[in-house]
């Protein structure tokens, strides 16, 4: 490549780390920060102090993620710790999930906009309900993209034989859960070794560093053509008495959840069903003509459509269906347990109704992964449940489209967010 080649840019990637507690996910995401040279100044001289006051010989890298006094203090993550980088090629959101059960509700939040996962695995200790616990959940979540990190190799001495028994043992468990993509990567953390350079260690394996597999994966909304959803937040009708051309100004704006929409494509507006064409597409005030998926613009239409925050706007062929009755998975957030009794508010992207729940299918037993019956829910439990709705949602189901294919659950007293749900 010469110097005057752009760099190709391979788009956002949002990925999460998870694993058992203490298999170094901390660490594994301090080394990723520095080997790409992602650390300021200043913050690596605070944790070199830090390090030297624990009598430690080298920096202790995992105090890059470690946000909490409470986490410092104990070792281990309970909040979701969110950390940015950059290479030349692509951004990263990095996602450090907690590996405790009783914070199952932190790490569901986590990967629920995470297109790739890696799953940390201690060499000298395998497969564990941890792992297959977070395996379950980052397919539950729909993560389409799974690496298991095989790391402290360097404890087992490198050895081969450790790391296919491993790749074996979770093998034959994604094959039982229905996982797809996964690929393996043996590591050290601690030394560096297949993280962003290869090392000496490890001669045998001869796959792609973990920093080239992230390089190389694709970002979100990129491996199937979407349907565009345009839930509407706010219309905007500027006041300003002097300017004519403002008058009957009449701008749809939100977000773009999936999809494309150009000047000329015909839309239909849910729930009304009246059908117009996008006379233009804004961003800032300034025509742009095309939108796109995560793109926040203004759209104006050919003809006076009454349309208010909670609609959406479609292409006229790919109207999603309009439901009153939700079947779903939801991850349980509240200390307060789910009662059949009381009435909820759902939120669907713009859109709220109320809701009863109708029936709760099965429980998800997160350690063993059978599913159990269940009457009531609590704090971090994961179940398939059935919602009647006071008005119809236009959804789509969570494994085509994330966005309009999930929910949260707010108790209409607090006005707090106590569930998560996923429609099937």
């Amino acid at each position: 490549m010469s110097a005057r080649d752009p760099i190709e840019d391979h788009g956002l990637l949002r990925f999460l780390t998870c694993g058992s507690v203490d298999d170094g996910k901390s660490t594994l995401i301090g080394r990723l920060l520095y080997d790409t040279k992602a650390i300021l100044a200043d913050t690596l001289s605070a944790i070199e102090r830090t390090s030297q006051k624990r009598g430690l010989s080298a920096v202790d890298l995992s105090l890059l993620t470690d946000g909490l006094q409470a986490e410092r203090e104990q070792g281990i993550t309970i909040d979701v710790a969110y950390r940015y980088f950059s290479t030349g090629t692509r951004k990263y959101i990095i996602a450090d999930a907690p590996g405790h059960e009783q914070y199952t509700r932190n790490m569901v939040t986590a990967a629920s906009t995470a297109n790739l996962a890696i799953i940390l695995i201690d060499a000298r200790k395998g497969v564990l309900t941890q792992t297959r616990r977070h395996s379950k959940l980052a397919a539950l979540v729909g993560i389409p993209h799974l690496v298991v990190a095989i790391n402290k190799m360097d404890l087992v001495d490198y050895a081969q034989e450790v790391f296919e028994k491993i790749k074996a043992d979770y093998l034959a468990f994604a094959a039982k859960v229905g996982i797809q993509d996964v690929r393996f990567v043996p590591l050290s953390a601690l030394n560096g070794d297949m993280i962003v350079e290869r090392g000496e260690a490890l001669p045998w394996y001869d796959g792609p560093t973990l920093l080239d597999i992230l390089e190389t994966a694709p970002a979100a909304h990129t491996e199937h053509a979407e349907k565009f959803r345009f839930p509407v937040q706010y219309v905007c009708r500027p006041q300003d008495s002097a300017n004519p051309e403002l008058h009957d100004y009449r701008g749809f704006m939100g977000r773009v959840e999936s999809g494309t929409i150009q000047a000329g494509d015909a839309v239909t507006v849910l729930p009304s069903g009246r059908q117009s064409t996008v006379k233009a597409v804004q961003l800032g005030g300034v025509d742009i003509g095309e939108a796109c998926t995560e793109q926040s613009v203004t759209l104006l239409l050919a003809d006076e459509i009454d349309t208010s925050r909670g609609d959406m706007i479609v292409k006229t062929k790919e109207a999603p269906a309009a439901v009153k009755e939700i079947r779903a998975t939801i991850c349980w957030l509240a200390e307060t347990p789910l009662d059949r009794a009381r009435t909820y508010l759902i939120r669907h992207t713009t859109r709220d109704t109320k809701a009863k729940l109708t029936s709760i299918d099965h429980r998800l037993d997160v350690n063993t992964l059978e599913n159990l019956p269940a009457d009531k829910l609590a704090m971090n439990d994961i179940a398939e449940v059935s919602f009647k709705l006071a008005q119809p949602l236009f959804v789509d189901p969570y494994a085509e489209n994330r966005a309009t294919g999930a929910f949260i659950v707010i108790d209409e007293s607090s006005n707090n967010t106590v569930g998560a749900g996923m429609i099937l």
